[in-house]
């Protein structure tokens, strides 16, 4: 399994998600979106206590077929050629590292052209960002998603191998779509949400560590605790608060969804406010270290 794993890892740092091949084949994050949304329109209606059984039922559902592909494609002959191919292609590591790498470019030419590239990959309103602001969704995003898109899915698969994997994205896609506290998604959603949480709890957790590991922060790591528990996620402050601390900034604080501004409390608030493009190229060096400290470990269990 870590031979696999440390071979999946690298095909994943190399291409990434090449967009000549999912141009021409369908991604099984979108096949599996797609099979949500229409769950969610089907389904998703009624009475509240209605749409959270039905909320459940699709969770259990989504689980069930994505450890039941797990385990048939690990029972192909040369499944282990196949099982590195697909725990590649459910890593970021790349993905993840250039997106962020856009906002960096982008806030270098203009305020204007870093929102609009920051807008890809976070939810949160963006035209009324400055630039710290904008810099600090970029690093949030990068610290976040390094735990959902690498640490997690490494996590799960070591755990319960390629149906471990799939079931943990399966589960993360529908809590990215459903899982919301709306009037619409707060009861189809709940499943969804709480599930994620569950089987975050430990990655999270983890990629904290990592940061702080390979960043040497130790002492100011003392603050992680409290800043991860300002998070009004139980798992996504711990890497961000981590990631704050290594690189000396606060993350965080105020921002507006639809419209609507929320004054969330700084992240490491005793760290700059003046975020910029060179501190979002000093977060991505920080998930290439974790992640290099990832890899060894692989390498590590594939040799021992």
């Amino acid at each position: 399994m870590t031979l696999t794993l440390t071979l999946a890892l690298l095909l994943d740092a190399a291409l990434g998600e090449p967009r000549w091949l999912w141009s021409r084949v369908i991604h099984p994050a979108v096949a599996t979106g797609r099979a949500i949304g229409w769950a969610d329109a089907r389904f998703n209606t009624g009475p509240a206590v209605a749409r959270r059984r039905r909320g459940i039922l699709l969770c259990l559902a989504l689980c069930a077929s994505a450890g039941a592909t797990g385990w048939l494609i690990s029972a192909l002959p040369f499944g282990p050629l196949w099982e590195a191919l697909a725990v590649a292609i459910l890593l970021c590591q790349r993905s993840l590292a250039d997106h962020v790498r856009a906002v960096a470019g982008a806030l270098r030419l203009s305020v204007g052209d870093g929102r609009m590239a920051v807008a890809m990959i976070v939810g949160r309103d963006t035209a009324g960002m400055d630039r710290p602001a904008v810099a600090r969704a970029a690093i949030e995003s990068a610290a976040e998603n390094f735990s959902d898109g690498v640490v997690a899915p490494v996590f799960w698969y070591g755990v319960a191998g390629l149906p471990g994997i799939l079931i943990f994205k399966a589960v993360n896609t529908a809590d990215s779509m459903i899982g919301y506290r709306t009037p619409r998604h707060g009861a189809f959603g709940w499943a969804a949400a709480r599930l994620d949480d569950v089987l975050n709890w430990i990655p999270a957790r983890l990629t904290a560590l990592l940061f702080v590991l390979t960043e040497g922060t130790w002492r100011a790591a003392r603050g992680v605790p409290r800043d991860a528990g300002l998070h009004r996620s139980p798992n996504a402050g711990w890497p961000e608060a981590a990631m704050a601390v290594a690189l000396g900034v606060a993350l965080a604080g105020p921002r507006s969804y639809e419209g609507e501004r929320r004054d969330f409390p700084f992240v490491h608030p005793e760290g700059r406010r003046d975020a910029g493009p060179d501190d979002i190229e000093a977060a991505i060096r920080v998930l290439w270290r974790a992640w290099a400290v990832v890899l060894g470990l692989a390498v590590l269990g594939a040799v021992v």
